[in-house]
C-alpha cells in the first residue's frame, strides 16, 4: 500500500533568525487551519530543517496536543526551535504510518527515535517438491513453497529444523543432493532423515509426515502428540516392535519441545501468533525487545536500540516509534502485547489491514493475564539482560572509537559521529577480482552501508590498478557532494597502496590526510601492524595492547571478510556461467534450469543422459549433445545400445 497525499500545505510564521525568533511561534493560527483527518505534522526550524516528524489519526488533536500543557524537557527544547509546521493529509492512519516512516528513515529528524536494522528476519521453508525439503531461508517469498515465520534469529531456525528432523524425519539436502543419492545419507541412521532419495519411505507416507509437521508448527502439537500415540499402542499391539519404537522416539522429541518452550495451550487461536514487545531503559540508554510466538511457541528475542532516544524516556514513546517503524516493513500478527500503556487504538487501525484485525494489549488491561503475562516477563527479563550487555559492550566500543581519535588525531568533536571506511582488494591468482568498501559508524559496523566494486580492465593480479579504481569510483560521487564523506579512510596495504590512493584523492581534490594505510605486520599477527599516512606523516605501530589498533584490526578484518566472500561467489558464478556459456543451443533460460537442478558444475559433470533429460525444455536428443560436449566425447557411453560395439 503506498502513501498517497491528499492534501500538503505549510503554515509560516514570519522570517526571522532562529535564535529570536523560534521561542516567538505563535501556534494558534496553525492549529485552527488544522482540519480533523489523519495525516503526518512536521515540524521545522527557521533554517528549513526537520526537527521532528509524527503521525495523527486527527491532525488537529494531535498538533493542539503540544502546546498548552506541560511536556517532556526534550519536547519542551524541541518546540523552543519550532518556527513552521508542515502537514499532510492522507487517506487513514495506515497511509499516515507509512508516510511518517518513509519520511523519518528519508530525513532523520533530530527528535525522532530511530530504529535501525540492517538484517532481514529468516524463515523456515518447505520446498515445493515431491518429497518437500524444510531449509532455512532469507529472502523474497514466493507463492510456491510453504513458509513458516518470520523467526527472530537465524538460530531460531535452525533449532526448529533439528526439532522437525528429530520428530517428524525431514529431509533438509539440497535439490541436486537428494536426486543423486544411491544409499542413504548419515542422517538415516541416526533418525534424523526417513531417507526418500532412496526409496526407504513413499510419497504418501512422507507426505503425511510433511503434513503433521506444519499442524506442529500451527499450534496443534497436542493433536498430533496423541496421532502418535496412538499409532505407536496399534503398532505394538501388533507386535510391530521397531516401528513402535521409531514412534516412540518421535513423541520423546515432540514433548521435549513442549517442555523446553512456552506453548499456549488455551485454544485461542489469536494467541498462536503474537508479538511482545518490551522496553528497559538506563539513562539514555534504551533497548526495545520483541518475542515472537509463532504456532503458540515461543520461538525467541530479537533486541533493538535506539537511536535518538532522550535521557529517561518515556517506555510509550519507544514501543510506539518501534511499532510505527517496524511494521511497515515487516508482516504484523494479529495479537501484541506491550509493556507499557500506549495509543493501542490508534495503533492498532493504522496497523490492521483489509485481511486482519490488529490488537495491542497493553499491561493494564484485562486481556494481559496467564500465557500472555508470562510471555511479557520473559520479554522484559531479556529485554533487561540485552540492555545490560549493551550497555558494557557499546562502552568499551565507545572506548575504542575515543581512542582511535585520540590515537590518529583526528578533528572529530563528538566520537558518536565518527565514520570509517575501509577498503580491500580481494581475487585468486588475479580471478574476479573484487573491492570491498565497509564501513564503522555510531560505534559499530553498518552492514547495510556496505558496498562491492567488481573490477574491470585491469591486468589480473594488479592491486594497484584494482585499489585506483575502486578508490575513483567510491569518492568520485563524494568529491561531486553526492555521497557522504567519512572522516577516516582505510586502506588494507602498505606504502604502495597508501600512495595509489593519495593520488586518487589528489586527483578528486579531496584531503589525503584521512587516508591511513594498515600494513601487516611480521607472519600476519593482529598487533604488530603499522599504520601508514597519505600526509607523510612517520609511519606509527600502536601496538598489540592499543584499543585505537584493535578498533583498526576489526574493521580491517570485516573488509577483508567482504571481499573474501564476494570474490568467491563471482568466481564460482563465472566458472559455471564460462562452462555453459560454451554449450550449443544453451541460452540464458536453460543455462539457469542446469544450474538449479544440478546446484552447479559438480552436479552437472556428475548428472547422466536421463537426469538432464529431465529438466524442463531439454529433449532427449539436447541432453545428449550437452552430456558429450561436457565430456568431451562424441558418444557417451549412455547412448550406446546393450550388446552394440562402440
Amino acid at each position: 500500500m503506498a502513501a498517497f497525499a491528499v492534501k500538503n500545505r505549510s503554515l509560516y510564521c514570519e522570517q526571522q533568525p532562529a535564535v529570536t525568533q523560534a521561542p516567538r511561534f505563535d501556534p494558534k493560527p496553525v492549529i485552527e487551519g488544522l482540519p480533523h483527518l489523519p495525516g503526518v505534522y512536521r515540524m521545522l526550524d527557521a533554517a528549513g530543517a526537520v526537527l521532528y516528524v509524527g503521525k495523527a489519526a486527527d491532525l488537529k488533536k494531535r498538533v493542539a496536543s503540544y502546546f498548552g500543557r506541560a511536556v517532556a524537557p526534550r519536547t519542551a527544547h524541541m518546540l523552543q526551535r519550532v518556527a513552521r509546521i508542515e502537514t499532510t493529509v492522507t487517506r487513514s492512519e495506515a497511509e499516515a504510518l507509512l508516510l511518517e516512516n518513509n519520511l523519518i528513515k528519508t530525513l532523520a529528524p533530530r527528535y525522532n527515535v530511530l530504529f535501525r536494522d540492517d538484517k532481514s528476519y529468516p524463515y523456515l521453508k518447505f520446498s515445493d517438491h515431491e518429497f518437500p525439503r524444510i531449509a532455512y531461508y532469507r529472502g523474497a517469498i514466493d507463492r510456491r513453497s510453504r513458509y513458516f515465520g518470520p523467526y527472530p534469529n537465524a538460530w531460531a531456525v535452525k533449532e526448529t529444523i533439528q526439532q522437525l528432523q528429530k520428530a517428524f524425519r525431514l529431509r533438509t539436502c539440497e535439490e541436486s543432493v537428494f536426486s543423486h543419492r544411491s544409499r542413504p545419507c548419515l542422517l538415516h541412521p541416526i533418525g534424523r532423515c526417513s531417507a526418500p532419495c532412496v526409496g526407504l519411505i513413499s510419497a504418501e507416507q512422507y507426505a503425511q509426515d510433511i503434513e503433521r509437521a506444519l499442524r506442529f508448527l500451527d499450534g496443534a502439537g497436542e493433536d498430533v502428540q496423541a496421532e502418535l500415540e496412538q499409532r505407536m499402542n496399534e503398532a505394538s499391539a501388533q507386535l510391530r516392535y521397531e516401528e513402535a519404537a521409531e514412534l516412540r522416539d518421535r513423541l520423546a522429541a515432540i514433548a521435549r519441545v513442549q517442555h523446553q518452550q512456552s506453548i499456549d495451550r488455551s485454544g485461542q487461536g489469536g494467541d498462536r501468533e503474537a508479538d511482545v514487545i518490551a522496553v528497559a531503559i538506563d539513562g539514555a540508554a534504551a533497548c526495545v525487545n520483541l518475542a515472537m510466538v509463532r504456532g503458540g511457541r515461543h520461538l525467541g528475542d530479537r533486541p533493538y536500540f535506539p537511536i535518538g532516544a532522550q535521557a529517561e524516556p518515556e517506555p510509550g514513546d519507544l514501543i510506539e516509534a518501534f511499532l510505527s517503524q517496524h511494521y511497515v516493513e515487516q508482516p504484523c500478527p494479529r495479537l501484541i502485547l506491550v509493556g507499557a500503556q500506549v495509543d493501542a487504538e490508534g495503533l492498532a487501525a493504522a496497523l490492521s489491514g483489509q485481511d486482519r484485525s490488529v490488537q495491542i494489549v497493553g499491561p493494564g488491561d484485562a486481556g494481559m493475564r496467564g500465557q500472555r503475562r508470562h510471555w511479557l516477563e520473559m520479554a522484559q527479563s531479556n529485554a533487561n539482560l540485552a540492555l545490560a550487555r549493551h550497555v558494557a559492550e557499546h562502552g568499551s566500543q565507545r572506548q575504542r572509537t575515543r581512542s582511535l581519535i585520540e590515537a590518529l588525531g583526528l578533528e572529530v568533536e563528538d566520537p558518536d559521529s565518527l565514520r570509517v571506511e575501509c577498503l580491500d582488494v580481494s581475487h585468486t591468482m588475479g580471478e574476479a577480482t573484487q573491492a570491498s568498501c565497509v564501513v564503522y559508524e555510531n560505534h559499530q559496523m553498518r552492514p547495510a552501508l556496505y558496498r562491492r566494486f567488481n573490477i574491470e580492465g585491469v591486468e589480473p593480479g594488479d592491486d594497484y590498478g584494482a585499489m585506483r579504481q575502486a578508490l575513483t569510483r567510491r569518492y568520485e560521487p563524494v568529491a561531486r557532494g553526492d555521497a557522504v564523506a567519512s572522516n577516516l579512510v582505510l586502506i588494507d596495504g602498505g606504502a604502495g597502496q597508501v600512495e595509489v590512493a593519495r593520488q586518487v584523492f589528489g586527483e578528486l581534490g579531496l584531503d589525503p590526510s584521512i587516508l591511513v594505510g594498515v600494513a601487516k605486520g611480521e607472519h600476519r599477527r593482529v598487533g604488530l601492524e603499522t599504520l601508514v599516512f597519505a600526509d607523510g606523516r612517520p609511519e606509527l605501530a600502536l601496538g598489540r595492547e592499543s584499543q585505537a589498533l584493535m578498533l583498526i584490526a576489526q574493521i580491517r578484518d570485516e573488509a577483508h571478510r567482504f571481499a573474501i566472500t564476494g570474490m568467491r561467489a563471482r568466481r564460482a558464478r563465472s566458472r559455471n556461467v564460462s562452462q555453459l556459456q560454451e554449450l550449443e543451443a544453451i541460452g540464458p533460460v536453460r543455462r539457469q534450469r542446469l544450474l538449479t537442478r544440478f546446484g552447479g558444475m559438480r552436479g552437472l559433470l556428475a548428472a547422466s543422459i536421463d537426469d538432464i533429460a529431465e529438466v524442463r525444455g531439454i529433449s532427449r536428443k539436447l541432453a545428449e549433445q550437452i552430456y558429450s560436449q561436457l565430456h568431451g566425447t562424441a558418444r557417451p557411453a549412455e547412448s550406446i545400445e546393450h550388446g552394440q560395439s562402440p
